[in-house]
Order: structure tokens, then sequence, then C-alpha cells
């Protein structure tokens, strides 16, 4: 049976997404496997915690397993519908049941409930009637098993691996290593799938499903496929110009200020950016911000003797 994903948070069942986030981060800190390789046995509850927590910031999701639709792993509480023999009375003749007709006669037994239902995966043999299942119960048990169930993993990614589209490296529960290619487009919730990576089952394993988070930067910040940048120039730069060195996710690039540049005026440059679907890539865009010494006599001593009578407000009407 699924965990209950509250009890697995420790949370309790109407507990707020911000409290849901808090439990989880505290949980995915202690349990998480690269902290425990010596401790399977954490990296089985640290995929617990994940996929509890998938769920549970999923509205969609919580609000069908609340009303118990679906259990702790997504999976459906009642998959046929409450099919069940005793609810086919009549279906096929008899005295308060069904007939369990496996021929070809015009009774509609057994075998045309389970075409109806599977899409004819059980099909008749032949055009003479008298055939039942093609392979029998056996071979439907193999084609109508359900595979194992999907395992979560969430995959912390830096701004600038993010904006180049660097391989990332995800070592799955099992203790074994994949290395991934992020995707064109690729942002925070972006999910890829890793085929046959998750539970085993009767008709073959899950799949893993890893979610991205792309960390914030200390002074990049995303703006759509583009990249903003603040940077500090100083007066001398700002007045007469100059060549500098500016950082980009991809290592640091020579940029051209123009002189008389003023706070707030932005430079771009083109290709530093966020890679785009299906091709490109974003710009990286750089705000000037002049920076000025604190206490620095000659600086204080020229805007003294200075005369400037501009009035960089007017336009403000003040």
């Amino acid at each position: 049976m699924a965990a209950d994903p509250y009890s697995v948070l420790n949370v309790a069942r109407g507990a707020s997404e911000a409290d849901i986030k808090k439990a989880y981060r505290k949980l995915a800190k202690e349990l998480h496997p690269d902290r425990n390789q010596d401790n399977p046995k954490a990296a089985e509850k640290f995929s617990q915690v994940t996929q509890a927590y998938d769920l549970l910031t999923d509205k969609d999701k919580r609000a069908r397993f609340d009303r118990g639709e679906i259990d702790g792993e997504g999976n459906p509480t009642n998959p046929f519908g409450g099919f069940s023999p005793g609810g086919m009375g009549g279906m096929g003749g008899g005295q308060g049941g069904f007939r369990a007709d496996f021929g070809g006669g015009d009774g509609g037994g057994f075998g045309d409930i389970f075409e109806g239902l599977f899409g004819g995966m059980g099909g008749r043999r032949g055009a003479g009637g008298g055939g039942g299942f093609s392979g029998g119960f056996g071979d439907f048990g193999r084609r109508g098993a359900a595979k194992g169930a999907n395992v979560p993993y969430r995959l912390a990614v830096s701004f600038e691996d993010a904006a180049k589209l660097a391989p990332q490296r995800v070592t799955l529960r099992d203790g074994k290593t994949i290395d991934l290619k992020l995707p064109a487009g690729v942002e925070t919730g972006t999910q890829m799938r890793l085929a046959g990576k998750g539970e085993e089952g009767p008709g073959g394993p899950g799949d893993a499903i890893v979610t991205i988070e792309i960390q914030p930067h200390r002074f990049f910040e995303r703006s759509g496929d583009d990249i903003r940048l603040e940077l500090p120039v100083t007066l001398s730069e700002a007045v007469l110009g100059a060549e500098i060195r500016v950082p980009t996710p991809d290592g640091a690039v020579m940029l051209k200020v123009p002189k008389g540049s003023s706070s707030g005026k932005t430079l771009r440059l083109k290709g530093r950016g966020f890679h785009k679907k299906p091709s490109g890539r974003g710009d990286l865009l750089v705000t000037l911000m002049v920076d000025l010494p604190v206490d620095d006599d000659a600086l204080i001593e020229f805007a003294k003797g200075w005369n400037d009578k501009g009035n960089p407000r007017g336009r403000m009407g003040v």
C-alpha cells in the first residue's frame, strides 16, 4: 500500500503549501543520497519524501488524493471503476449473475466483457466462434499487467549550468548514475523522464521523473531567455569610456563602455543568455551602475570645484 504523503512529510492534512515546502526541505536535506551514501534506506526514504512533496504541491493531485481517488503514488485507487462479476448480473443470462460464456455464440459472455474494457486485447480466434481468448488468461495477464511505479527525483542545477546546458549527473536511488542533457528552454519545474528507471512491476519497470530546480544566482537574474546583470563601473570608466571585463555564464568577456555613460544605461551582449526552443539563445543585458568611492578627498574637491548647472530631474517636473 502506498504511504500517506502527509504522514511521509509529517504535516497535517490541512497544511499550507508553505508548511509542506518547509517540511520537505528539512527532510530532503537530512536524507539526500549525497549525504547518506552508505545508507540505502535513507535514499529510499528520500525518494518517498520527494514523491510525497510532488503530489501535495500539485493542487489537482492533492485534491484527488484527499477525495480518495488516487493513492500516495498517484495511481487510481479503483482503476476498473467498480467492475466486478456481481455487478454484471443478467449480461449473459442465468440467475442473478452472468454466464461465463467463452464460446463464439451470441450470449455476450466473459470474452466480450474484456474486449469492451481492453480494446480487443483478448480477441477471439478465427471467424468460426468457439475460440475464447487468444492466448488465454496468461497472455492477458502479461499484456494488461501494470508497470512499476514512477520514481520522482529533484535535481538542483546551477544558474550557469542551466544557461549553457551543461550536462548534469543524477544519482539514482540504487546508487547508479546517469548523465542528463538539459533541454533548450529549461526552467525550474521542467521534468525529464528516464524510461525504465523506476520501480519494477509485473509489466516492467516504471520511469524516473526528474524535476529541475534552477538555483538563484548572486548577481545574474533571468528574464525569459535573457539574463540581466547590474554591473558596477567607476566614475572614470563611465565618463571617459573604457573596455572592461564582464562575467557571463560562459566566462568573462570584454565589453566597451561608451563615453558619458550614466547609471541605468543598458548594453546588450548577444547570445549570452539561455538557450531557446527550438534554437538560438537569449542575450545578456548589462545595466551600468556608477560606483562612487566613499570619502575620496580628490573626488570631493573635484565636485566642489565643478559647476554643473544641469537638472537631471527636469523631465520629472521638479
